[in-house]
Protein backbone atom coordinates (compact mmCIF):
# COMPACT_ATOMS: atom_id res chain seq x y z
CA UNK A 1 0.00 0.00 0.00
CA UNK A 2 1.45 3.02 -1.07
CA UNK A 3 1.94 5.94 1.65
CA UNK A 4 -0.93 8.05 0.51
CA UNK A 5 -3.33 5.47 0.91
CA UNK A 6 -2.26 4.28 4.34
CA UNK A 7 -2.90 7.83 5.46
CA UNK A 8 -6.14 8.08 3.66
CA UNK A 9 -6.93 4.51 5.77
CA UNK A 10 -6.25 6.09 9.21
CA UNK A 11 -8.23 9.14 8.69
CA UNK A 12 -11.39 7.21 7.98
CA UNK A 13 -10.48 5.04 10.86
CA UNK A 14 -9.81 8.25 12.52
CA UNK A 15 -13.53 9.76 11.85
CA UNK A 16 -15.48 6.37 12.49
CA UNK A 17 -14.03 7.00 16.06
CA UNK A 18 -14.45 10.65 16.18
CA UNK A 19 -18.40 9.74 14.84
CA UNK A 20 -18.47 7.19 17.45
CA UNK A 21 -18.20 8.65 20.49
CA UNK A 22 -19.93 11.54 19.47
CA UNK A 23 -23.08 9.34 19.01
CA UNK A 24 -22.22 7.84 22.38
CA UNK A 25 -21.82 11.72 24.20
CA UNK A 26 -25.04 13.11 22.70
CA UNK A 27 -27.85 13.36 24.89
CA UNK A 28 -30.91 11.56 23.51
CA UNK A 29 -33.96 13.72 22.88
CA UNK A 30 -37.44 13.00 22.91
CA UNK A 31 -38.86 15.15 19.98
CA UNK A 32 -35.89 12.86 18.39
CA UNK A 33 -37.98 9.70 19.35
CA UNK A 34 -35.54 8.38 21.41
CA UNK A 35 -36.38 7.78 24.85
CA UNK A 36 -34.55 9.39 27.66
CA UNK A 37 -34.59 7.12 30.90
CA UNK A 38 -33.64 10.13 32.90
CA UNK A 39 -36.37 11.37 35.25
CA UNK A 40 -38.80 13.05 34.75
CA UNK A 41 -38.85 16.25 37.17
CA UNK A 42 -41.84 17.96 38.88
CA UNK A 43 -41.26 21.02 40.53
CA UNK A 44 -42.84 21.56 44.17
CA UNK A 45 -44.16 25.12 46.04
CA UNK A 46 -45.29 24.20 49.58
CA UNK A 47 -44.29 25.94 52.80
CA UNK A 48 -42.23 23.75 55.15
CA UNK A 49 -41.23 26.50 57.64
CA UNK A 50 -43.67 28.79 59.96
CA UNK A 51 -46.81 28.32 61.13
CA UNK A 52 -48.20 27.17 57.46
CA UNK A 53 -45.86 24.25 57.34
CA UNK A 54 -48.87 22.51 59.30
CA UNK A 55 -50.20 22.14 55.51
CA UNK A 56 -47.01 21.35 53.61
CA UNK A 57 -45.34 18.36 55.28
CA UNK A 58 -48.99 16.49 55.00
CA UNK A 59 -49.34 17.57 51.39
CA UNK A 60 -45.25 16.07 50.68
CA UNK A 61 -46.10 13.56 52.05
CA UNK A 62 -48.78 12.88 49.89
CA UNK A 63 -47.25 13.86 47.17
CA UNK A 64 -44.71 11.18 47.93
CA UNK A 65 -47.30 7.91 48.29
CA UNK A 66 -48.72 8.96 44.83
CA UNK A 67 -44.95 9.46 43.07
CA UNK A 68 -43.78 5.93 44.63
CA UNK A 69 -47.32 4.38 43.22
CA UNK A 70 -46.46 5.66 39.90
CA UNK A 71 -42.71 5.01 39.70
CA UNK A 72 -42.99 1.34 41.37
CA UNK A 73 -45.86 0.92 37.80
CA UNK A 74 -43.03 1.89 35.39
CA UNK A 75 -43.25 5.62 35.70
CA UNK A 76 -44.45 7.15 32.49
CA UNK A 77 -42.71 5.08 29.62
CA UNK A 78 -40.11 3.82 32.17
CA UNK A 79 -38.94 7.19 33.42
CA UNK A 80 -39.27 7.99 37.15
CA UNK A 81 -40.73 11.10 38.53
CA UNK A 82 -38.90 12.92 40.93
CA UNK A 83 -40.13 15.71 42.67
CA UNK A 84 -37.72 18.63 43.03
CA UNK A 85 -39.19 20.74 46.53
CA UNK A 86 -39.01 24.50 47.19
CA UNK A 87 -40.07 25.86 50.57
CA UNK A 88 -42.58 28.43 49.55
CA UNK A 89 -43.29 30.09 53.08
CA UNK A 90 -46.73 31.02 52.06
CA UNK A 91 -45.93 33.97 51.06
CA UNK A 92 -45.33 36.33 48.31
CA UNK A 93 -41.47 36.41 48.60
CA UNK A 94 -40.66 33.04 49.06
CA UNK A 95 -43.14 31.85 46.77
CA UNK A 96 -41.74 33.77 43.68
CA UNK A 97 -38.38 33.01 44.56
CA UNK A 98 -39.21 29.26 44.70
CA UNK A 99 -40.72 29.55 41.07
CA UNK A 100 -37.85 31.41 39.47
CA UNK A 101 -35.60 28.61 40.63
CA UNK A 102 -37.31 25.49 40.04
CA UNK A 103 -38.12 27.81 36.45
CA UNK A 104 -34.64 29.01 35.93
CA UNK A 105 -32.55 26.64 37.58
CA UNK A 106 -34.04 23.07 38.15
CA UNK A 107 -36.04 24.09 33.62
CA UNK A 108 -38.84 22.32 35.08
CA UNK A 109 -41.96 21.71 32.73
CA UNK A 110 -44.67 22.07 35.34
CA UNK A 111 -44.84 23.08 39.52
CA UNK A 112 -47.63 21.74 41.85
CA UNK A 113 -48.70 24.61 44.08
CA UNK A 114 -48.57 26.53 46.16
CA UNK A 115 -50.81 25.65 48.98
CA UNK A 116 -51.33 29.10 50.14
CA UNK A 117 -52.82 31.28 47.90
CA UNK A 118 -49.97 33.98 48.46
CA UNK A 119 -47.23 31.92 47.47
CA UNK A 120 -49.19 30.62 44.32
CA UNK A 121 -50.16 34.35 43.26
CA UNK A 122 -46.57 34.97 43.39
CA UNK A 123 -45.54 32.71 41.38
CA UNK A 124 -47.97 32.98 38.01
CA UNK A 125 -45.90 35.79 36.59
CA UNK A 126 -42.66 33.60 36.52
CA UNK A 127 -44.06 31.02 35.39
CA UNK A 128 -46.06 32.98 32.58
CA UNK A 129 -42.71 34.04 31.54
CA UNK A 130 -40.76 30.71 31.73
CA UNK A 131 -44.27 29.06 30.24
CA UNK A 132 -44.30 26.27 32.60
CA UNK A 133 -47.38 24.73 33.80
CA UNK A 134 -48.53 25.70 37.43
CA UNK A 135 -51.14 23.49 39.26
CA UNK A 136 -52.28 23.72 42.81
CA UNK A 137 -54.18 21.65 44.96
CA UNK A 138 -54.69 24.12 47.73
CA UNK A 139 -54.25 27.62 46.99
CA UNK A 140 -58.53 28.99 46.93
CA UNK A 141 -58.09 32.90 45.91
CA UNK A 142 -60.98 34.31 43.55
CA UNK A 143 -58.08 36.24 42.61
CA UNK A 144 -56.54 32.99 40.92
CA UNK A 145 -59.61 32.72 38.71
CA UNK A 146 -58.70 33.24 34.92
CA UNK A 147 -54.93 34.15 35.82
CA UNK A 148 -53.19 33.75 32.80
CA UNK A 149 -52.38 30.58 30.60
CA UNK A 150 -50.24 28.36 32.92
CA UNK A 151 -52.17 28.53 35.79
CA UNK A 152 -55.02 26.22 37.24
CA UNK A 153 -55.66 24.25 40.16
CA UNK A 154 -58.43 21.45 41.32
CA UNK A 155 -59.00 22.81 44.40
CA UNK A 156 -62.38 24.68 44.19
CA UNK A 157 -62.17 29.00 44.41
CA UNK A 158 -63.07 30.69 47.72
CA UNK A 159 -65.92 32.67 45.92
CA UNK A 160 -67.68 29.64 46.59
CA UNK A 161 -67.21 29.23 50.52
CA UNK A 162 -67.39 32.55 50.83
CA UNK A 163 -70.98 33.01 49.32
CA UNK A 164 -72.42 29.52 50.85
CA UNK A 165 -71.58 30.92 54.63
CA UNK A 166 -72.92 34.40 53.69
CA UNK A 167 -75.97 32.69 52.34
CA UNK A 168 -76.17 31.17 55.51
CA UNK A 169 -75.68 33.65 57.75
CA UNK A 170 -78.37 35.81 56.27
CA UNK A 171 -80.86 32.40 57.00
CA UNK A 172 -79.83 32.54 60.38
CA UNK A 173 -81.14 36.31 60.92
CA UNK A 174 -77.73 37.49 61.38
CA UNK A 175 -77.46 41.44 60.46
CA UNK A 176 -74.04 42.68 61.88
CA UNK A 177 -71.00 40.93 61.74
CA UNK A 178 -67.85 41.01 62.70
CA UNK A 179 -64.62 39.99 61.23
CA UNK A 180 -61.08 39.48 62.31
CA UNK A 181 -58.93 38.98 59.65
CA UNK A 182 -55.10 37.67 59.03
CA UNK A 183 -53.75 40.23 56.24
CA UNK A 184 -53.08 37.18 53.34
CA UNK A 185 -54.50 36.58 49.83
CA UNK A 186 -56.69 34.01 51.15
CA UNK A 187 -58.16 35.14 53.73
CA UNK A 188 -59.12 38.66 51.97
CA UNK A 189 -60.37 36.48 49.02
CA UNK A 190 -63.33 35.07 51.82
CA UNK A 191 -63.85 38.19 53.55
CA UNK A 192 -64.86 39.58 49.65
CA UNK A 193 -67.15 36.82 48.18
CA UNK A 194 -69.10 36.83 51.64
CA UNK A 195 -69.23 40.48 51.78
CA UNK A 196 -70.61 40.63 48.75
CA UNK A 197 -73.66 38.22 49.08
CA UNK A 198 -74.12 39.49 52.80
CA UNK A 199 -73.83 43.04 52.05
CA UNK A 200 -76.68 42.60 48.87
CA UNK A 201 -78.57 40.80 51.42
CA UNK A 202 -79.12 43.79 54.19
CA UNK A 203 -76.46 43.14 56.76
CA UNK A 204 -73.26 45.19 57.72
CA UNK A 205 -69.96 44.49 58.06
CA UNK A 206 -67.53 45.79 60.57
CA UNK A 207 -63.62 44.49 60.19
CA UNK A 208 -60.45 44.12 62.10
CA UNK A 209 -57.84 43.48 60.05
CA UNK A 210 -54.44 41.96 61.47
CA UNK A 211 -50.74 40.46 60.23
CA UNK A 212 -49.98 36.72 60.60
CA UNK A 213 -47.19 38.12 63.27
CA UNK A 214 -49.76 39.18 65.45
CA UNK A 215 -49.90 37.13 69.17
CA UNK A 216 -51.94 39.58 71.37
CA UNK A 217 -55.55 40.05 69.61
CA UNK A 218 -57.36 40.95 72.38
CA UNK A 219 -57.25 45.12 71.73
CA UNK A 220 -58.76 43.96 68.55
CA UNK A 221 -61.06 42.03 69.92
CA UNK A 222 -62.18 44.14 72.74
CA UNK A 223 -62.62 46.72 70.08
CA UNK A 224 -65.05 43.79 67.90
CA UNK A 225 -67.02 42.82 71.22
CA UNK A 226 -67.60 46.22 71.37
CA UNK A 227 -69.83 46.95 68.24
CA UNK A 228 -72.11 44.23 69.78
CA UNK A 229 -71.85 41.84 66.38
CA UNK A 230 -74.52 38.83 66.18
CA UNK A 231 -71.67 36.99 65.10
CA UNK A 232 -68.07 36.89 64.83
CA UNK A 233 -66.36 35.61 61.86
CA UNK A 234 -63.02 34.06 62.64
CA UNK A 235 -60.95 34.34 59.07
CA UNK A 236 -57.23 32.90 59.34
CA UNK A 237 -54.54 31.58 57.26
CA UNK A 238 -53.36 29.12 59.75
CA UNK A 239 -54.70 26.77 62.37
CA UNK A 240 -51.59 28.06 64.93
CA UNK A 241 -53.45 31.67 64.77
CA UNK A 242 -57.01 30.21 64.73
CA UNK A 243 -55.80 28.84 68.32
CA UNK A 244 -54.13 32.05 69.77
CA UNK A 245 -57.95 33.85 68.81
CA UNK A 246 -59.66 31.17 70.61
CA UNK A 247 -57.40 31.33 73.39
CA UNK A 248 -58.06 35.19 74.33
CA UNK A 249 -62.14 34.79 73.16
CA UNK A 250 -62.13 32.27 75.90
CA UNK A 251 -60.21 34.55 78.35
CA UNK A 252 -62.45 37.78 77.60
CA UNK A 253 -65.22 35.36 78.03
CA UNK A 254 -66.88 36.46 75.16
CA UNK A 255 -69.90 34.61 74.49
CA UNK A 256 -70.42 35.13 70.80
CA UNK A 257 -72.00 33.07 67.91
CA UNK A 258 -69.20 32.41 65.82
CA UNK A 259 -68.28 31.10 61.76
CA UNK A 260 -64.73 30.12 60.67
CA UNK A 261 -63.55 29.28 57.28
CA UNK A 262 -62.49 25.75 56.19
CA UNK A 263 -58.69 26.24 58.22
CA UNK A 264 -60.41 25.89 61.31
CA UNK A 265 -63.33 23.61 60.76
CA UNK A 266 -61.48 20.87 58.81
CA UNK A 267 -58.92 21.09 62.09
CA UNK A 268 -60.03 17.77 64.07
CA UNK A 269 -57.49 19.06 66.98
CA UNK A 270 -58.99 23.37 67.31
CA UNK A 271 -62.32 21.57 67.52
CA UNK A 272 -61.25 19.14 70.37
CA UNK A 273 -59.25 21.78 71.96
CA UNK A 274 -61.83 24.69 71.94
CA UNK A 275 -64.85 22.30 72.06
CA UNK A 276 -66.79 24.78 74.12
CA UNK A 277 -66.35 27.75 72.38
CA UNK A 278 -67.01 26.31 69.07
CA UNK A 279 -69.89 24.36 69.92
CA UNK A 280 -72.46 25.17 67.11
CA UNK A 281 -70.11 26.95 64.89
CA UNK A 282 -70.81 27.00 61.57
CA UNK A 283 -67.89 26.47 58.50
CA UNK A 284 -67.88 25.66 54.92
CA UNK A 285 -65.13 23.06 53.31
CA UNK A 286 -64.57 21.04 50.68
CA UNK A 287 -65.51 17.85 51.41
CA UNK A 288 -64.16 14.69 51.49
CA UNK A 289 -66.10 11.05 50.55
CA UNK A 290 -64.21 8.68 52.56
CA UNK A 291 -66.22 5.60 50.46
CA UNK A 292 -64.18 6.78 47.13
CA UNK A 293 -61.88 3.72 46.85
CA UNK A 294 -59.33 5.69 45.42
CA UNK A 295 -59.13 8.17 48.46
CA UNK A 296 -59.63 5.16 51.33
CA UNK A 297 -56.39 3.65 49.74
CA UNK A 298 -54.49 6.60 50.14
CA UNK A 299 -55.65 6.99 53.56
CA UNK A 300 -54.93 3.89 54.40
CA UNK A 301 -51.32 4.12 52.75
CA UNK A 302 -50.70 7.39 54.41
CA UNK A 303 -51.75 6.02 58.42
CA UNK A 304 -49.34 3.15 57.45
CA UNK A 305 -46.52 4.59 55.83
CA UNK A 306 -46.25 7.48 58.57
CA UNK A 307 -48.21 6.18 61.43
CA UNK A 308 -50.94 8.77 61.74
CA UNK A 309 -53.99 10.02 59.68
CA UNK A 310 -53.89 12.21 57.03
CA UNK A 311 -54.87 15.89 58.55
CA UNK A 312 -56.25 18.26 56.30
CA UNK A 313 -58.38 15.62 54.09
CA UNK A 314 -59.95 17.83 52.22
CA UNK A 315 -56.31 19.32 50.38
CA UNK A 316 -54.91 15.19 50.77
CA UNK A 317 -57.61 13.97 48.53
CA UNK A 318 -56.65 17.27 45.85
CA UNK A 319 -52.84 16.75 46.67
CA UNK A 320 -53.09 13.05 45.53
CA UNK A 321 -55.12 14.15 42.35
CA UNK A 322 -52.67 16.31 41.31
CA UNK A 323 -49.53 13.94 41.12
CA UNK A 324 -52.37 11.87 39.09
CA UNK A 325 -53.57 14.57 36.78
CA UNK A 326 -49.66 16.08 35.58
CA UNK A 327 -48.67 12.06 35.37
CA UNK A 328 -51.49 11.75 32.54
CA UNK A 329 -50.68 15.21 31.29
CA UNK A 330 -47.49 14.14 30.23
CA UNK A 331 -48.54 10.71 29.21
CA UNK A 332 -50.59 12.57 26.80
CA UNK A 333 -48.75 15.69 25.72
CA UNK A 334 -45.10 15.06 26.90
CA UNK A 335 -43.15 17.25 29.03
CA UNK A 336 -43.95 20.51 27.51
CA UNK A 337 -45.26 23.38 29.93
CA UNK A 338 -47.48 24.94 27.25
CA UNK A 339 -49.06 21.51 25.86
CA UNK A 340 -49.71 20.22 30.15
CA UNK A 341 -51.19 23.41 31.08
CA UNK A 342 -53.07 22.99 27.99
CA UNK A 343 -54.26 19.74 29.09
CA UNK A 344 -55.21 20.76 32.75
CA UNK A 345 -57.74 23.52 31.73
CA UNK A 346 -59.64 20.80 29.69
CA UNK A 347 -59.75 18.14 32.26
CA UNK A 348 -63.47 16.47 32.13
CA UNK A 349 -65.11 14.13 34.32
CA UNK A 350 -61.55 13.00 35.48
CA UNK A 351 -62.57 10.32 38.55
CA UNK A 352 -59.70 10.62 41.30
CA UNK A 353 -59.54 10.79 44.83
CA UNK A 354 -61.37 13.97 45.45
CA UNK A 355 -64.69 12.88 43.04
CA UNK A 356 -65.32 13.76 39.65
CA UNK A 357 -62.77 16.21 38.43
CA UNK A 358 -63.31 19.12 35.79
CA UNK A 359 -61.61 22.31 35.33
CA UNK A 360 -62.82 25.03 33.02
CA UNK A 361 -60.92 27.05 30.78
CA UNK A 362 -60.41 30.09 33.40
CA UNK A 363 -58.30 27.48 35.04
CA UNK A 364 -60.82 26.41 38.06
CA UNK A 365 -62.43 23.37 39.54
CA UNK A 366 -65.72 23.35 38.83
CA UNK A 367 -67.82 22.26 42.59
CA UNK A 368 -67.94 24.25 45.87
CA UNK A 369 -67.88 23.85 49.35
CA UNK A 370 -70.51 22.20 51.47
CA UNK A 371 -71.71 23.32 55.31
CA UNK A 372 -70.78 22.15 58.11
CA UNK A 373 -71.29 22.89 62.02
CA UNK A 374 -69.71 21.69 65.31
CA UNK A 375 -71.75 19.81 67.68
CA UNK A 376 -70.59 17.58 70.46
CA UNK A 377 -66.98 18.44 69.37
CA UNK A 378 -67.26 16.68 65.92
CA UNK A 379 -68.35 18.51 62.96
CA UNK A 380 -71.48 17.60 60.76
CA UNK A 381 -73.36 18.66 57.85
CA UNK A 382 -75.16 22.07 58.57
CA UNK A 383 -78.37 22.49 56.59
CA UNK A 384 -79.87 26.33 58.08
Amino acid sequence: MTTTGKTISWVVVALIIIAIIIGFSRTPKVDEGVISKEPIKIGVMAPLTGDAAIYGEPAINVYKIAVEEINTSGGIDGRNLELIIEDSKCNGKDGASSASKLVNVDKVQVIIGGICSSETLAAVPVVETGKVALFSPGASSPDLTNKGQFFSRDYPSDASQGSVLAEAALKSGFKKIAFIQEQTDYAVGITKAFSSVFEKGGGTIVKEEFPTETSDFRTTLTKLQSQKPDMLFINTQTTPVSDRILKQITALNWKVKIFVNDVTIDSPQLITDHSKILEGTVGAVFKVDPSNTKFAKVLADYKLKYGVDMPYQSYGQTEYDAIYLIKEAISDVGYDGVKIAQWLKNVKNWEGASGSVTIGSDGDRIGGHSLQIVKNGKTEPYNP
